[in-house]
């Protein structure tokens, strides 16, 4: 069977079972080793028995067993780099590019590109954030908690796999870093609330102690907002991703904490409110 038919066949089962096609192509890329030019080039190639069973195997798991892409292949993208995942952390999501692309143009406006600065990320999970941070930015010394030692193992292996500079902290939220100073503090912390639906394929195999956020989805920015008059130098900035309909709470807890601060929430590319920021010390608007 070439390239071509198993993937069409593959495709279809994809189709009529409501899952993604585009997965199919994923995986075929991981079992041949091939990019998407390149099976493009080889589309009418034989597969051998081998490839065909590994393949078969990886797409059963995917649509009858509901297991995500990116967990059979051990791997994500995101901003650019290639993240290694497990179930022990979380997937990396495309609306969180967003929040390191804002913190790193709020960055740029307020401290100026060039000017040191320490950087903490709670909840590090794979440790998308924080590399790449230390990876755009070489001004930034990058430090990163997490409860999970699971997590920061997988976190420490995409450190060193990337090259990134980022020292991390097991412990709960904030604990780790209580006799530190930042100058930026960012985060997306659990924040789906307790009781909402959640997609299976998400709940099923997504570590739930980094989805969700307690009865309203905020429990873990209230212990990081309160925490952080305690961590943040006079002058700072911190980012959140959150969920669409929480901003306004969030906001209102902001503002309380540092009525001095500039305020505001940021639109994802769905058009949703994903995104609040915290900027005190600085003559910025949005």
């Amino acid at each position: 069977m070439t390239f071509k038919k198993k993937m069409d066949e593959a495709s279809k089962l994809a189709i009529d079972n409501n899952k993604e096609e585009s997965a199919i192509l994923f995986l075929m890329e991981d079992v041949s080793g091939y990019s998407t030019g390149e099976l493009y080039f080889h589309q009418n190639d034989k597969m051998s028995d081998e490839l065909i069973e590994k393949f078969d195997d990886l797409v059963n798991k995917y649509i009858y067993q509901n297991q995500p892409v990116q967990y059979l292949t051990g791997k994500a993208y995101f901003y650019g780099y290639e993240f290694n995942v497990n179930p022990d952390v979380l997937i990396p999501r495309p609306e969180t590019e967003e929040l390191v692309e804002n913190i790193l143009k709020i960055y740029d406006r307020t401290f100026k590109r060039g000017t040191k600065v320490d950087v903490v990320d709670i909840g590090t999970g794979s440790g998308a954030i924080s590399i790449t941070l230390s990876k755009e930015e070489e001004s930034m010394n990058v430090l990163a908690t997490d409860i999970s030692s699971e997590a920061l193992d997988v976190a420490k292996n995409n450190n060193l796999k990337l090259e990134g500079r980022v020292t991390f902290l097991q412990g709960d939220m904030l604990e780790p870093v209580m006799d530190k100073k930042f100058d930026i503090l960012v985060s997306n912390p659990p924040y789906i609330p307790s009781e909402e639906y959640v997609d299976p394929l998400v709940k099923d195999n997504e570590p739930n102690v980094a989805l969700f956020g307690g009865n309203d989805g905020l429990k873990f920015y209230r212990i990081i907002l309160n925490n952080s008059t305690k961590i943040m130098r006079d002058k700072f900035i911190i980012g959140f991703e959150h969920g669409y309909n929480t901003s306004k709470a969030i906001e209102d807890l902001a503002k309380e904490l540092y009525p001095d601060a500039y305020v505001f929430t940021k639109k994802d590319m769905q058009g949703r409110d994903r995104m609040t920021f915290v900027i005190r010390g600085f003559d910025y608007n949005e």
